[in-house]
């Protein structure tokens, strides 16, 4: 089977071949083979719901995450301004509160 590009527009997944270009399912985007398609190594970042996250984007917590090392919790509907990707385990940086944390994008929705 040939491995498939992410659609350039919506960044799914789920794109297949017809006959002349390509096309996703999900935004109904088109684009034909010729077209410049994303790096294979562009660094992406998706919240629980799919949505794709930037830099300087809002979210907000999705369960109550206890702070490894503190008696600290931080509460389900928490907002988390102006984040900042980065490429680790736990790929957003952000301020709550006035202190910087370390989140994973599975526990967080965009707002």
């Amino acid at each position: 089977m040939q491995n498939m590009p992410h659609c350039p527009k919506c960044y799914s997944e789920y794109v297949y071949h017809d006959s002349i270009q390509f096309v996703c399912p999900d935004c109904s985007y088109e684009w034909n083979d010729e077209e410049a398609t994303p790096q294979e190594n562009e660094f992406i970042v998706k919240d629980s719901n799919g949505n794709r996250l930037q830099n300087g984007d809002s979210v907000i917590l999705i369960k109550d995450l206890k702070v490894k090392g503190s008696s600290i919790v931080l509460k389900k509907g928490t907002k988390a301004k102006n984040i900042r990707l980065i490429d680790a385990d736990h790929d957003i940086d952000c301020k709550i509160d006035g202190q910087s944390f370390s989140l994973k994008s599975e526990f967080l929705r965009k707002a």
